[in-house]
């Protein structure tokens, strides 16, 4: 199918608000159940009586979980259609998630989190598709900034709720409110998402299949390549950031629980607000460009960063950098997904499996090295978000020169 028929399409069947709505909270559950947890470790480890590399594992689990299911579920999506593989999903992360909300020990509450992750998978990996399947180019862009506002703070807003609630509801609560909001995405899911993979397209797949051509063939698109990996490299370094933060805002800065709090938000402001101006430049701006510029500015503040550190500045200026970076991210972001998965529109649910299963693979690898000095100092921090910083804006560049 030409660019050509696929624009007129979108123009014919336009993403409408509520369901822009629903694929961004099916894009946000998975962060949400990621972070949501984390201040009650203490109280899961006392509570359980096990190991805190026990509860650790609960953690791990869910990221193995999620990263498994995009695999699964969105080559699925491209084969069977988009809606029906979303609904079962769904269903089956709702039952995932009482089984960890009731979980009497941490072996079963640690099996209940890598299912949880695998079938809450399908919301994020096939709701990229959907949008894929629906508009292209400066629309798709504008749809995926706009959904990753969702799916951008999520993760950084999530532990600050985290903390509010783990007091009043207990750990057991909070896996009840990622519960709720699992059902929340199965009901949104029935009630509002239409099948948006047409019977000729899947009928072309399994013709394929049927000589021996496997979809993830297409994946070998240097353009796919190229924008996934800015993608995931992207994301690791808001990773990277939130996995150092405690001890870089708390230990080092001298900031309160409450002040971090309130650091959080603001960097969640940061992306939410730098999202919504890449959806509104998305109407006269090329994707490219826009993903561009995301990605020299993230990979300025990072140098900033590390220059700092380097110096042995006052730790009061680590944060300016560390918010240009992650708000870089809205210019990263979704634009980098528009762009990867346009390159492979006969097998989208398929590319946003092997771009999902990377960003969270990689955001996992990434985690642990940001603590390899201590947490007195943010050496390996600015190391690391500068190397992602760089090898994400070098994919960009050669991905355009092979363009």
């Amino acid at each position: 199918m030409t660019t050509a028929t696929r624009d007129a399409q979108t123009h014919e069947t336009a993403i409408s608000p509520w369901l822009l709505v629903v694929l961004a909270l099916l894009n946000a559950v998975a962060p949400v159940a990621t972070d949501l947890y984390l201040p009650a470790f203490p109280e899961m480890t006392a509570e359980l009586q096990a190991s805190a590399t026990a509860v650790q594992l609960t953690l791990t689990a869910f990221l193995l979980g999620l990263t498994f299911g995009q695999l699964l579920f969105g080559p699925l999506s491209d084969r069977l259609g988009r809606r029906n593989p979303l609904i079962v999903g769904a269903l089956l992360c709702v039952l995932a998630s009482v089984v960890a909300a009731t979980a009497p020990n941490i072996a079963i509450l640690i099996a209940a989190r890598f299912a949880q992750g695998f079938t809450g998978a399908a919301g994020m990996v096939i709701g990229r598709a959907v949008i894929s399947d629906l508009a292209v180019g400066k629309s798709a862009g504008r749809a995926f900034s706009l959904m990753m506002i969702v799916g951008g703070v999520a993760p950084v807003v999530a532990p600050f709720a985290g903390g509010l609630l783990v007091g009043p509801a207990g750990w057991r609560g909070i896996l009840w409110v990622v519960c709720g909001l699992t059902v929340a995405m199965l009901v949104a899911t029935v009630a509002v998402v239409r099948e948006s993979h047409p019977a000729h397209r899947r009928a072309e797949l399994k013709a394929d299949a049927a000589q021996g051509i496997s979809p993830w063939t297409a994946l070998r698109s240097r353009a796919y390549i190229a924008n996934t990996l800015a993608f995931a490299f992207g994301f690791s370094v808001m990773m990277a950031y939130i996995s150092a933060s405690p001890f870089v805002y708390q230990v080092m800065v001298g900031l309160t629980p409450t002040q971090y709090g309130v650091a959080f938000g603001i960097n969640a402001l940061g992306i939410v607000s730098v999202s919504s101006l890449s959806a509104r430049l998305n109407q006269r701006i090329a994707t490219a460009k826009l993903l561009g510029v995301g990605l020299g500015l993230t990979m300025a503040a990072t140098l900033v960063l590390l220059g700092l550190v380097l110096t042995g500045a006052p730790a009061w200026l680590i944060p300016i950098p560390i918010f240009v970076a992650v708000a870089s991210q809205g210019l990263i972001l979704g634009n980098a997904t528009a762009l990867a998965l346009a390159a492979v529109p006969r097998a989208a649910g398929t590319g946003s499996a092997g771009l999902g299963a990377l960003q969270f693979g990689l955001g996992a690898a990434v985690s642990p090295l940001v603590s390899l000095g201590g947490e007195h100092t943010a050496l390996p921090l600015a190391i690391v978000m500068v190397t992602l910083a760089v090898l994400a804006l070098a994919a960009f560049l050669v991905g355009r020169r092979a363009s």
